[in-house]
């Protein structure tokens, strides 16, 4: 039976490269989006079926899930980055960046789970980030709402572990993304992890052969 993946967040520039991937090795792809002018710029439209949700909307993430026949695969790439000292973060911000990071992770894994217990195990790969294992100054939103994933990721490894779902993260640096040039141009970009590179990672961590390793914060830093 083809394999079934979901990827939120596909159509961005690391969700692209797993999509990619994942497509590469025959899994039929469910992508979700939220922004049109990603959208507009996605290589893979013809190859796999495109899902407009708002993942840090408990409804719309159950209602996606629950519609379809089955997931093997749970990859959750939507996140956002910003970061300013503690006394320019408003709670607004803060609150903002753990909903897009954290409580997306949530909804996402808890709807998954549902789904996988339905026919007998899956894999889930989120999406935190070095600073979560090695907080950095100056970021300390961000920092909290990555350092939540990672969180999420272990207790849930452990509560699902008889389940045959296996429930593991990345720890991304720096990404070698256009945006990420953009904003920072004197940076050494060959130390930067690509993204094709943390894709092929993520793509092993959501294949049948990763079977062994849960709640693995899984570092891919690059030379950064």
């Amino acid at each position: 039976m083809e394999r079934a993946a979901v990827i939120t967040g596909g159509t961005g520039a690391l969700g692209q490269a797993v999509v990619e991937c994942l497509l590469d090795r025959g899994v039929a792809c469910h992508v979700t989006w939220k922004f049109e002018s990603e959208l507009a710029e996605f290589a893979h439209a013809d190859a796999v079926k495109l899902h407009e949700v708002d993942c840090a909307d408990e409804t719309a993430v159950a209602e996606f899930y629950a519609g379809l026949d089955r997931v093997d695969a749970s990859v959750h790439v939507v996140g956002g980055f910003a970061m300013a000292p503690i006394d320019a973060t408003s709670r607004a911000d803060f609150v903002s960046l753990f909903e897009l990071n954290a409580v997306t992770a949530f909804l996402c894994c808890r709807e998954a789970v549902r789904k996988m217990r339905s026919h007998g195990g899956g894999q889930i790969v989120n999406v935190a980030a070095r600073p979560a294992v090695q907080p950095t100054g100056g970021m300390i939103a961000y920092t909290t709402a990555k350092a939540a994933v990672a969180s999420i990721t272990q207790c849930l490894a452990d509560e699902v572990k008889d389940d045959g779902i296996c429930v593991n993260a990345i720890l991304p640096s720096v990404l070698d993304t256009p945006a990420n040039r953009s904003a920072m141009p004197s940076a050494d970009f060959e130390c930067w992890p690509k993204v094709t590179e943390v894709a092929r990672a993520i793509a092993f961590l959501a294949s049948p052969e990763s079977r062994l390793t849960s709640g693995a914060l899984v570092p891919v830093y690059g030379r950064a």
